[in-house]
């Protein structure tokens, strides 16, 4: 390949990852925790030790959907009835009220009488731990212009992706397994960031296909329903997302199946690995009432589906199949959706699987993070003490946005439990501001070292905090064989180790770096850094 062209794949990977390595690392840090979303629902639920075992009765269900019509009437138009699981140990429903406006309750505030506007916004809901995290990894907390910047990243990230192994290709059998420790640090860091690169480029491919695909579906249907298809585009959504499609009400009130009747249609058309999750409810008492009964399979990669029935009762059509949108049945566009979001998420694996996700992802975080700390060292000016101003700042915003988003994240886990009807947000970004401000004002290798301290510390809280709110520490989780419990506590430990470990490096980098680097100790620092950090021996 000509040096020419590879100059310029040098140049389009480097300028494009810089743009979009700041937004993809926090999106790859949370993202890596939220493929254990419902384990996560688990670990912050204070009751959980109230609520060993997750058993659903059909007649739970329909006392549920009674109460739920009769104390909100507008849930009857369209209601999404959430079954009891070991994260969530009770019903919840989300539906729309008269102004369009999103509410939710659950079983326990339908029983309690509560139904204040406090009671029934689901911005609190927004603010729980797991789903905070979620909605941190796709749109930055920032809704839907968050998700739509952040669809726009996905594809910067896939151009990056291209360009970065086109560049790599020429030295691919030389440099694939090529890491060199010793003096020289930036050719370690170099050789680290090209190795977990093109180990993780199949993981990297799976989000950098899917990640646009879900992030920009809605402005993709915009433009086509514009350019294209007359306005009928999204008439047509309801039918190719969903296995009921539109349902019109027939203005006849009618009784509804019992639940017992609709999950045994749906067992009957669906795969034997079928496991119902949840039911959307349409027209709930009238003749047209449709039910469709959602859930995942196993061994399916693609493993969301779902089934639709006639739901009310005493009509011709009265348990009548809709549509049946599960692996072992659905159409094409049904499929194509299920795929990228389970490829995307993760769902379609067992625990191996998803510990991959996470150390993947992981990982693909540290890529962007080294990718930036290496084009700021290959700029420096060699023999000169003071480097270019530009190149300071964006070493201390590349450590404020990246490692304050750990800290950040890292201390939502101890908030979550300490107080659990505030949202984790607020902790998030107040940490996450703070980090970026003290960043600011430190130099960079310094400013990292102590960053990266903290994110440690506030990863060793969250076991502690776990232990003394709710009584589960690791010894009695261990003991019991409550795995989904251990499991962040012990996942926490290892971040905090991990943590440490690149805090030590950084140090280490600091002191016997280039003297004249942007990631050097200052003078004065370097003479006493054996006081600032004992733990760390000068190299020989």
């Amino acid at each position: 390949m000509k040096s020419t062209t590879l100059r310029l794949y040098q140049t389009l990977h480097t300028w494009v990852g810089l743009i979009a390595g700041w937004a993809l690392f926090i999106a790859f840090f949370a993202g890596a925790l939220t493929v254990f979303h419902e384990e996560l629902h688990a670990w912050q639920n204070p009751l959980r030790a109230d609520h060993p075992a997750v058993a659903i009765k059909p007649g739970d269900i329909d006392h549920f959907v009674n109460a739920l019509v009769h104390t909100h009437p507008a849930a009857a138009a369209s209601a999404y009835v959430i079954f009891p699981n070991e994260g969530e140990p009770e019903f919840s429903a989300y539906w729309q009220n008269s102004k369009g406006d999103w509410q939710m309750t659950t079983g326990s505030r339908l029983a309690a009488g509560k139904t204040s506007p406090k009671d029934l916004s689901i911005e609190p809901s927004k603010g729980e731990l797991a789903n905070f995290l979620n909605r941190l990894h796709y749109s930055l907390g920032l809704e839907a212009p968050g998700m739509y910047f952040m669809g726009l990243i996905s594809v910067l990230y896939g151009v990056a992706l291209i360009s970065g192994v086109l560049l790599h290709l020429p030295r691919l059998k030389k440099d694939l397994l090529a890491v060199r420790p010793g003096r020289n640090l930036k050719r370690f860091w170099m050789d680290m960031h090209n190795v977990l690169g093109l180990f993780s480029l199949p993981f990297h491919l799976i989000f950098a296909i899917t990640a646009p695909v879900l992030c920009l579906s809605i402005v993709l249907m915009t433009v086509f329903n514009t350019v294209a298809l007359n306005g009928k585009l999204f008439d047509a959504v309801p039918r190719v997302t969903t296995a009921a499609g539109t349902v019109v009400a027939a203005h006849r009130a009618a009784p509804m199946l019992p639940a017992e009747q609709l999950l045994a249609r749906a067992r009957e058309v669906a795969d034997p690995n079928f496991t119902v999750k949840s039911i959307h409810y349409q027209h709930i008492g009238d003749a047209n009432a449709v039910a469709e009964v959602r859930g995942s399979s196993t061994r399916a990669v693609g493993d969301y589906g779902s089934v639709a029935i006639r739901a009310a009762a005493n009509q011709p059509d009265s348990g009548k199949l809709v549509g049946n949108q599960t692996p072992d049945a659905r159409d094409t566009n049904h499929a194509i959706y299920s795929l990228v979001y389970g490829l995307h998420f993760g769902t379609y694996g067992d625990i191996v699987l998803r510990l991959a996700y996470l150390v993947m992802g992981l990982a693909g975080a540290f890529v962007f993070y080294s990718g930036n700390l290496l084009w700021i060292e290959s700029r420096r000016k060699q023999r000169k003490a003071d480097q270019p101003r530009v190149h300071q700042l964006l070493a201390r915003a590349t450590v404020g946005v990246c490692i304050g988003c750990c800290v950040g994240v890292m201390a939502t886990f101890p908030a979550a439990l300490l107080w659990p009807e505030r949202s984790v947000g607020v902790t998030y970004y107040t940490v996450f501001f703070a980090a970026i401000a003290w960043a600011m004002l430190r130099p960079p290798a310094r400013g990292a070292v102590e960053l990266l301290s903290a994110a440690a510390l506030a990863a060793v809280l969250a076991p502690i905090t776990n232990a003394v709110v709710t009584g589960d520490h690791l010894l009695r989780t261990m003991a019991r064989g409550d795995w989904m419990v251990a499991g962040f506590d012990l996942g926490a430990l290892a971040l905090a180790c991990g943590f440490a470990g690149l805090a030590r490096a950084t140090l280490r980098r600091a002191r016997h770096g280039a003297p004249d680097s942007v990631w050097a100790m200052p003078a004065r620092e370097s003479r006493t850094g054996n006081d600032l950090h004992p733990s760390v021996a000068r190299e020989p």
